[in-house]
Parts: C-alpha cells; structure tokens; sequence
C-alpha cells in the first residue's frame, strides 16, 4: 500500500495499522460494500470458519494454548473467526474477529495492560461472535443466501437456533456423535410412581445420535470442486426432520 504513493512512508502506514487508533466501521462498511459488488449474490454464500495464527511468545492478545485450524493440533495461537462472502467458487474475506479465551477474559490487569478495548473485554464464545458477525454483514445489506459453517460452530445449539431466528437458510457441520431430538420433542413432567416429585421437565422422547437420524433423508451429493478433486458428502437434512430452514452434515 506504501508504494503505490509517495505521500505515506512504509513507517507512517505500519504505526498507523498497529496503533489501532482509528475507528475501522467506516473501512469495513466499505469493504463488505466491495464484496458485496464482487460477489454479492442471493445464491452465494456466507462462510464461518476458524482462523489461527501461530505464536512463540505470550504478549500478543488473545494467544493461548488452543486448537489451531491451520495446524489441524492444538498449539499455541491466536484464533480468530474469519466470515467469508463467496458466490460461484470465489471468496471475499469481509471480516476477521479475534477471540478471547478464558486466560484471558478471566484476567483484567493481563487486559488493560495490552490495551483490549473495553467492550471486547468480555467473555464471547465463537459462535457467538460469529452471529455479532453476521448481523454486521446482514445490516450492511450485503446479498447472500445461506450460511455455511463447521462442527465446531454447527455443533452449538444457540449458533444454529439464532440462524433459524433471523429467518436464514444455513448448513452446518455436526459430530455425528452428538446426541439430537426430534423437531416435535417437547418438554413434559415426568410423573414418578414413588419417591420425590421431579423438580425439572424432561423431553418426552429419547435423543438419538445426529448419525442415525439423518441417515433417514440423507443422499450423496458434490459439494465443490477442489485442487484435491471433487469433495463429497453423504448427509443433508430435511425441513420435514428438522422443522426449520438448516441442514446439518455430520463430522467424519
């Protein structure tokens, strides 16, 4: 950036993108705006992932031990969740937010020392970051038509309930371990013919494994084309399942 004007010097622009003393809404409103022009679509997608930048020392914020995507181990990192606007095999990255684990949130002095703003000095999950993300993106009036994430974000509850709340089309990744219910369950007080009263509801149908349940509407289809060949997938959901607009595919 330095080099295509001779008015800013190297120094000049490096201390202002580390200082970090400027507002940068403006600057993302303008590059989800570009996106939006490159790859904006009502048929493209929305794409939330991890993204982990490796780390040596301690002082960088947000670095910890924890599982670094681009490792595929857990390691000493900074992660961040990166949100994605693509259509028609090409992504625009639109927004990058850092993540804060418990070693840190948990630790004001470590905090102010590293001059964490103070409204990012709070305890966020990934995927509750994520849906601050998306609603950034919606509210910039960006096109897209479904929400694409891993297991590590589809595997939460609250991530997928509030995708289905903003009305979203979405699939997601899910540990075809994990325990679901039906889209019919519902929460009844189970009558005990000896003992205490049960002080809690209880489902009134038994979970099941993710696996087997979506192997009942499941096909294998292609998903995209990749510098390894053709990637495939055996698990899509159905709204007669589900009883919302998602669908879910299982981890391998």
């Amino acid at each position: 950036m330095a080099s295509r004007t001779s008015e800013i010097g190297y120094d000049q622009l490096h201390h202002f993108v580390a200082a970090g003393v400027w507002d940068s809404a403006p600057v993302e409103r303008a590059l989800v705006k570009e996106a939006d022009r490159l790859v904006g679509d009502e048929a493209g997608f929305l794409v939330i992932d991890d993204t982990a930048l490796p780390k040596k020392g301690t002082h960088s914020v947000g670095v910890a031990p924890q599982y670094a995507s681009a490792l595929g181990k857990t390691a000493n990192c900074q992660s961040l969740v990166s949100v994605t606007l693509a259509s028609r095999e090409v992504p625009v990255m639109v927004g990058l937010r850092l993540f804060l684990p418990d070693s840190w949130t948990s630790d004001a002095a470590r905090m102010a020392r590293a001059q964490v703003p103070k409204k990012r000095q709070i305890a966020l999950t990934k995927p509750e970051i994520a849906i601050e993300e998306i609603d950034r993106v919606i509210a910039s009036g960006a096109r897209f038509g479904c929400v694409l994430a891993d297991a590590g974000y589809g595997s939460s509850g609250l991530f997928r309930q509030a995708l289905s709340e903003r009305g979203l089309l979405w699939a997601v990744g899910l540990s075809r371990r994990q325990n679901v219910y039906p889209a019919d369950v519902a929460l009844i007080f189970a009558v005990a013919n000896v003992g205490n009263k049960r002080k809690y509801h209880i489902p009134d149908q038994q979970p099941v494994s993710a696996e087997s349940i979506l192997a009942r509407d499941c096909q294998e289809f292609r998903v995209r084309r990749g510098i390894m060949g053709n990637k495939e997938t055996r698990y899509v959901t159905t709204q007669r399942t589900w009883g919302n607009r998602g669908a879910i595919r299982p981890s391998p």
